[in-house]
């Protein structure tokens, strides 16, 4: 059964979500968080500037920057014109500013999705109000989107952002998922629908847990290249590998594995008509996790794998919130 047009609105929504993800994990690669060191604008400037001779100094909150510096532990007073100056990135400033674009649409989309929700209140009253948390989500990881930058990339805000972002991907899939008369579910038996609704369920949670401690891992990495900018990677990765952060996501891998292998085997045996599209999908990219995992343990933090990595977790969360809704309520139809 094909999308109505409400679901392929807010399957808009959810992909123009995911790309973003993406966006946001080439500005953590390439360094340029702090690119744009004001917001909302960039330099000073609604446009950002190419040259540093472009920016106006005298409009730049200095004082800010100076206190965002003192919580990332720098001496305020070395926070000056001259340093800023030295400062600029032209590439790194418009990284920035395109991820900041690449949030547009999905403001728009999600907006849009909210008022064609209205024509779904008295039906399904819960779409309208996944749509309407879906906005107040967004405007809010906008907000703290300004707290990321003001804080100097401070981990537990970032882990909030995060954290807000991988909700949002939840109400997103359910407003798509239910915005039909029949939203697409399971058919097996109630016996194995149940056991398999919980371990879907319990491989979500840990699937959060995942890319939460991934931030963590992530922020650690970072401290830990600073500190010893000339050395080798083989020198100072025990260091992280000491951290228990580090090897509980690296455990917890291996739990997400198991949880989608035995989920996929369940589904393929009680399953009408064996594991669909949703849960091939799952299995697929937790291989492809598992293995840029290895790429990076064992070989090199290759920006392209941890880009890759993120928007393939990211993509991983979606389907298996629609697999775990796939299992809710009466299965009345299959796919």
């Amino acid at each position: 059964m094909g999308m109505t047009r409400f679901q392929k609105l807010a399957t808009a929504s959810l992909v123009s979500m995911l790309l973003l993800i993406f966006v946001g994990a080439v500005v953590r690669v390439t360094g340029s968080g702090m690119g744009c060191p004001d917001w909302p604008t960039c330099w000073g400037c609604l446009i950002p500037p190419t040259k540093i001779e472009q920016v106006d100094f005298s409009k730049l909150p200095i004082e800010r920057f100076q206190k965002k510096a003192q919580r990332m532990g720098r001496d305020p007073a070395t926070i000056t014109v001259e340093s800023l100056r030295q400062e600029f990135n032209p590439r790194h400033v418009w990284t920035e500013f395109l991820n900041r674009m690449a949030a547009m649409p999905v403001a728009i989309l999600v907006i849009a999705t909210l008022i064609a929700s209205f024509w779904q209140r008295e039906k399904r009253p819960m779409v309208f109000w996944g749509a309407f948390g879906a906005v107040l989500t967004v405007f809010t990881n906008a907000w703290m989107g300004a707290r990321v930058v003001y804080s100097g990339l401070a981990p537990g805000v970032l882990t909030t952002h995060l954290a807000l972002a991988m909700g949002l991907i939840g109400m997103l899939v359910y407003v798509a998922w239910a915005g039909s008369d029949h939203p697409w579910r399971i058919v097996a038996d109630e016996k194995s629908r149940q056991r398999l609704k919980w371990i879907v369920t319990i491989l979500l949670v840990v699937i959060v847990a995942e890319g939460i401690l991934g931030t963590q891992v992530r922020e650690m990495t970072d401290e830990l290249a600073n500190a010893h900018r000339k050395a080798p990677r083989a020198t100072w990765a025990l260091e992280l590998e000491r951290s228990w952060v580090y090897l509980v996501h690296r455990s917890f891998s291996w739990a997400v594995l198991g949880l989608s292998l035995r989920a996929w085997v369940l589904t393929k045996r009680h399953r009408s008509n064996g594991a669909g599209l949703v849960e091939r999908v799952v299995l697929g990219i937790v291989f492809s996790q598992m293995l840029l995992g290895v790429v990076m343990a064992q070989v090199h933090i290759y920006s392209w794998v941890q880009v890759v990595h993120v928007g393939l977790a990211a993509i991983l969360l979606a389907f298996v919130w629609l697999w775990r809704f796939g299992l809710s309520g009466k299965a009345a139809s299959d796919a």
